[in-house]
C-alpha cells in the first residue's frame, strides 16, 4: 500500500521524496477553537489543515487555553469535531486526488504515514484530545496534567527519529506541562533528549488572556524559551500571522467563491471576524512542498522568514520576525507567496467538492555532484565555478505546460549569484570570485497553466568551498 502511495505521490503532487524518506512531518496542533461569534479563525485554519491531511502526520489535535478563553470551555471542542466530520464526508473526493482507494488498518495508521496518504477520519478523531484549560506559568504543575500532555509524552517516547512540530494556535501550556512532568521524573540528560524531539511555532503568545498580552512573564512560553533555550527550537511569530489575517481579508471574495460551500469542509468554513486564518502559518511552515526545510527557520517560505535573536520580552531568545528589518522581509515573503498559497488551497477545495481538479507539478533538478536531502538539493562548488542546473525533467500529472523561475534568497549568504536564463528550465549559475566559504540558497519555482496555476519548488543549497 505504502509503495503504491509513494508512486502516486511522485506522479501527482510534487511533494518531497528523497532516498526513500517519504514520511510525513509529525504535527501537533494546540488550538483554542471556538464558536464563530467568538473567534472563527481557528476553525478556518482547521478546515485548511484537513484539506492537506495527506501531507501531515496529524499526531494530536489538542483543544486548550487561548486569548479568548481561560478556562477553556470543554464544550467548544465540539467545533473541532464538526471539522473532522466534514473531513469524513469529503474524504472519498479528496482521495481521488491521489487515487487512494482504502485506508490502512488503524494500528498501521498509528505508525508512520507516507506523504500522500489520506488518513481515515477515525484516526484523526482518535487524535483529538483535551489539553490544559488554564493559562500561564502558574497553571503548570499539579492538577494541570491532561490527555493532551500525556499524549505528547507518549509521542516523544516513540521510537521515531522524526521531530515533532507543535503548532500553537492558542497557548502551548500543554507542551510546557508535558515537559515539566518529564523534568520531575527523569534525569537531566533524558529531559534534554525529550525536549529535543520538539519544535514549536507559536502564533504570537496566547498563553494568557488577550487583555494581559504584554505581560510576557505570565506565560509558560517564556519559561520554555528560558529553561530549554539550548534544546527547543522555538519560533515566535509576530509578523506572518498578522499578514495572513490581512491578506485573507483583502482576498475574501476568492474565499467566498472558491472555499466556502465547497464540499462539507467548505460549508464548515466560517466568515471571518477579526482576520482570516491567523493560525495557518504555523503549519504552512512545515508543509513539505520543497520551498523550505523547517529545520532551518532562515529559509523563506509560506510562513515568512525568521532570524534568531532577542524576543519581544527583552529577556529570552528564539527565532522571531518582530524587529525591523526582519519583519518587513518576512511580511514581504508572505505577500509574495500568498497568491500561490491561496490558489493551492482553492484547488484542494475543488477536489473536496467535486473529486476532480488540478494537481501540482513535480520539480526535478539535475546537476553534477548534487545530493538530495530532505527535499533540498545540496551541492559543493568553488569560487568562480559555473554550474548548470537542469529542471527540464520536471513534469505535471495533468499534462499542463510548465513555466520556470530561478531566484536566489539573498538573506542567506553574502555573495550574489549570477543566474543566466532564470526563466528557462535550464539555468546557468556563476559563483562569484569572492564567495569562498559562503553558503548560497537558490530556488527553482515551477508553475503550471492549469486551473489556479499551481506551484511547486525545489531549493538548491550551494556550499562554496
Amino acid at each position: 500500500m505504502k509503495r503504491l502511495l509513494i508512486l502516486l505521490l511522485i506522479l501527482s503532487t510534487g511533494s518531497i521524496v528523497s532516498h526513500g524518506e517519504t514520511w510525513k512531518p509529525r504535527l501537533v496542533v494546540c488550538t483554542d477553537i471556538a464558536p464563530a461569534d467568538v473567534e472563527p479563525d481557528d476553525m478556518e485554519s482547521m478546515v485548511r489543515l484537513m484539506a492537506y491531511a495527506d501531507l501531515y502526520e496529524i499526531e494530536a489535535l489538542i483543544t486548550s487555553v487561548g486569548w479568548n478563553c481561560d478556562p477553556y470551555p470543554a464544550e467548544w471542542a465540539e467545533y473541532l469535531f464538526q471539522v473532522v466530520d466534514a473531513y469524513r464526508h469529503d474524504l472519498p473526493n479528496l482521495m481521488q486526488r491521489s487515487g487512494q482507494q482504502s485506508f490502512l488498518p488503524i494500528e498501521q495508521e498509528n505508525g508512520q504515514q507516507s506523504i500522500g496518504y489520506w488518513p481515515s477520519a477515525d484516526y484523526v478523531k482518535s487524535r483529538a484530545v483535551m489539553g490544559s484549560v488554564r493559562g500561564g506559568i502558574k497553571a503548570i504543575g499539579e492538577g494541570n496534567d491532561s490527555p493532551g500532555s500525556d499524549l505528547l509524552i507518549r509521542l516523544a517516547d516513540e521510537d521515531d527519529p522524526r521531530p515533532i512540530y507543535v503548532a500553537a494556535w492558542g497557548g502551548a501550556n500543554t507542551l510546557a506541562q508535558a515537559i515539566l512532568r518529564v523534568k520531575q521524573t527523569r534525569s537531566a540528560a533524558e529531559v534534554s533528549r525529550f525536549v529535543r524531539k520538539f519544535r514549536i511555532y507559536t502564533i504570537t503568545d496566547q498563553d494568557m488572556q488577550y487583555s494581559m498580552r504584554m505581560n510576557r512573564a505570565y506565560s509558560s512560553h517564556q519559561w520554555l524559551r528560558s529553561e530549554f533555550k539550548d534544546d527547543l527550537q522555538f519560533i515566535w511569530d509576530e509578523g506572518a500571522w498578522q499578514e495572513q489575517c490581512e491578506l485573507g481579508k483583502r482576498h475574501w471574495e476568492q474565499h467566498t467563491t472558491h472555499i466556502q460551500g465547497k464540499g462539507a469542509l467548505g460549508k464548515a468554513y466560517p466568515n471571518y471576524k477579526w482576520g482570516v486564518e491567523g493560525d495557518t502559518p504555523s503549519f504552512l511552515y512545515v508543509m513539505p512542498h520543497g520551498l523550505n526545510d523547517p529545520e532551518d527557520p532562515r529559509q523563506a517560505g509560506w510562513a515568512g522568514y525568521h532570524v534568531y535573536g532577542l524576543c519581544p520580552d527583552s529577556l529570552t531568545t528564539a527565532w522571531t520576525s518582530w524587529e525591523e528589518p526582519t519583519r518587513s522581509i518576512s511580511v514581504g515573503y508572505k505577500t509574495r507567496f500568498y497568491p500561490d498559497e491561496l490558489n493551492d488551497f482553492m484547488a484542494r477545495m475543488q477536489w473536496a467538492d467535486e473529486g476532480k481538479g488540478n494537481r501540482n507539478p513535480t520539480v526535478s533538478v539535475q546537476t553534477t555532484g548534487g545530493t538530495l536531502r530532505a527535499g533540498v538539493l545540496h551541492l559543493d562548488a568553488k569560487s568562480g565555478d559555473t554550474i548548470r542546473l537542469d529542471a527540464s525533467s520536471s513534469s505535471d500529472p495533468d499534462g499542463d505546460h510548465l513555466t520556470f523561475h530561478w531566484w536566489q534568497q539573498p538573506e542567506i549568504g553574502t555573495a550574489q549569484l549570477l543566474i543566466d536564463a532564470a526563466d528557462q528550465p535550464t539555468a546557468t549559475v556563476r559563483i562569484p570570485a569572492d564567495a569562498s566559504g559562503d553558503t548560497l540558497h537558490l530556488v527553482c519555482e515551477v508553475h503550471d497553466d492549469g486551473p489556479f496555476h499551481l506551484v511547486a519548488y525545489r531549493r538548491v543549497i550551494i556550499n562554496v568551498q
